[in-house]
């Protein structure tokens, strides 16, 4: 009897090691999108599926129209009073960020007081170092109402008021208007008044996943997905994030984690906001899981190996509803 207690004993615990749970992760969608959408629900529920963990999509607002029209400080705000409030995330849990969402997401992480932690943060195609250009989206109402605005001055206060892609806008050329002027991106990367807590809060990540497409013509340059950007007063030569200020200074506690190994830097074959299942299964879903479980073996810089061809997730599930990819052209305003 002893003897068969022992060995049961010694199987559960010689099993414990491997056994791995996984927490929450909510995800943040782009512009022009919403939680209910096709392509927003089904890779939510794929990331899901393939993690075996809960997903949740956090509406702002009524979805498409406050993603243009909700300046990102009260996104932020709404989005963080909605992570307090859900008890399934009290012990940790993951943030998915797609696109202009990951100006929310990085808004809860770093901004929102009393939040549960945030363990690995999931960036597809964010905007984090700013957008240089003004993404026209064609002849209907809402992009008339978007040019317009735009047309106004970007760093005005009805712009910065009324139109949420302003809030992200880093003209390298309009600096001075932008430190003046833009209410938003320039607090989030702690750029011009420093807030200890905030780099704190960045830098306390387990994993920071930057993932950039390689024919991605919505962000300018693509390479801010990177947190690369132009230097300032020009637009070339593009800078890698290691050679940005914002990296040498360690406004957010980029450096601090790069130094230490917990940011990988993806590319993957694409478009804006297309990636691969191959790729999502690859570079997303590993760290959906706990801290205890194991992470692809990836150097620093990883480049994706899915075909070039292949079928991007979103393009194929979104009907042509994906984020700021509407057929738009990109106009300088210089």
């Amino acid at each position: 009897m002893a003897s068969s207690a022992i060995t049961r004993f010694f199987i559960i615990f010689t099993l414990l090691p491997i056994i791995t749970h996984s927490i929450p992760f909510v995800l943040f969608h782009g512009i022009a999108d919403g939680c209910s959408k096709k392509g927003v629900k089904n890779f939510t529920e794929s990331l899901s599926k393939w993690s075996n963990t809960q997903g949740y999509c956090i509406e702002i607002g009524n979805g498409v129209m406050d993603s243009w029209f909700m300046p990102f400080a009260k996104q932020t705000e709404i989005a963080c009073e909605k992570v307090k409030n859900m008890s399934e995330l009290s012990e940790g849990y993951n943030i998915v960020g797609l696109s202009q969402g990951n100006m929310v997401g990085r808004g809860v992480l770093e901004f929102c007081d009393g939040a549960p932690p945030v363990k690995n943060y999931i960036s597809l195609a964010g905007p984090h170092a700013g957008e240089a250009a003004i993404p026209l989206c064609g002849s209907s109402f809402i992009c008339i109402l978007v040019d317009d605005l735009m047309e106004l001055a970007v760093y005005s206060d009805v712009v910065q008021e009324h139109l949420a892609p302003s809030n992200y806008m880093r003209v390298p050329t309009d600096l001075d208007a932008y430190k003046e002027g833009c209410k938003f991106l320039p607090k989030l990367n702690n750029e011009f008044e420093k807030n200890a807590t905030y780099k704190e809060r960045f830098s306390s990540l387990q994993n920071l996943v930057l993932i950039m497409g390689d024919k991605d013509s919505v962000l300018v340059p693509k390479e801010t997905s990177w947190f690369g950007y132009f230097p300032d007063g020009a637009y070339e030569p593009i800078l890698p994030a290691q050679k940005t200020r914002l990296y040498i200074e360690d406004w957010i506690g980029l450096r601090t984690l790069d130094e230490a190994g917990r940011v990988k830097f993806v590319n993957v074959t694409g478009g804006h906001l297309e990636i691969s299942d191959d790729d999502m299964k690859k570079y997303i879903v590993p760290y959906l899981l706990d801290e205890e479980a194991e992470a692809p073996q990836n150097p620093i810089l990883i480049e994706s190996e899915s075909d070039s061809d292949a079928t991007s997730f979103l393009s194929r599930k979104h009907s042509g509803q994906q984020d700021l990819q509407l057929n738009i052209n990109i106009l300088h305003r210089l």
